[in-house]
């Protein structure tokens, strides 16, 4: 018989529990499905039939084929234990888009600031460029340049075919 190492190194066997395991995730992503669902026209169309069909089966059907009285307990029931539900779990997708938006604003946050980095080091560059620019002889620069020294050569050999008089 070979003996169990239980040392450090060797994870725990996971313990059974009694309670329900449920991905968080998947319930985030079905409570949020059920407050779209909640939010449409649609939703409001098909809970005005069931209402009207419920009072209307219960108001016109045969006495022995009705199901819920006029004060109708049983559709005030039904609607409220909808209502205790939906609350809750519009407040889950609530919170669940407010992480999404938290998210999001510091993801837009980190971008801006390093657009705005860029910016300030491209205007950086841009600065030494034109300090740059100025050491550097233009085109207009060296016409001028040389404009003045032909000026200049024009006046010497000018001056030197001259005659001295001395």
């Amino acid at each position: 018989m070979m003996a169990r190492n239980f040392g450090l190194d060797t994870p725990r066997e996971a313990r059974r529990s009694l309670r329900p395991k449920f991905d968080p995730e998947t319930f985030g992503r079905l409570s949020e499905r059920f407050a779209r669902l909640l939010g449409t026209a649609r939703f409001l169309v098909y809970m005005t039939i069931f209402v009207f069909s419920w009072v209307a089966w219960n108001f016109a059907a045969p006495k022995d084929l009705r199901f819920d009285g006029f004060p109708f307990i049983f559709l005030t029931l039904i609607l409220s234990l909808q209502a205790s539900y939906a609350a809750p779990l519009i407040l889950l997708a609530q919170n669940r888009q407010s992480d999404r938006d938290r998210i999001q604003l510091n993801e837009d946050r980190a971008r801006s600031d390093r657009s705005i980095a860029d910016a300030e080091y491209l205007t950086r560059e841009i600065a030494a460029l034109r300090t740059q620019l100025h050491k550097v002889a233009t085109p207009e620069f060296i016409r001028g340049e040389l404009s003045d020294l032909r000026k200049e050569l024009i006046e010497q050999l000018g001056s030197d075919s001259q005659p001295n008089s001395e």
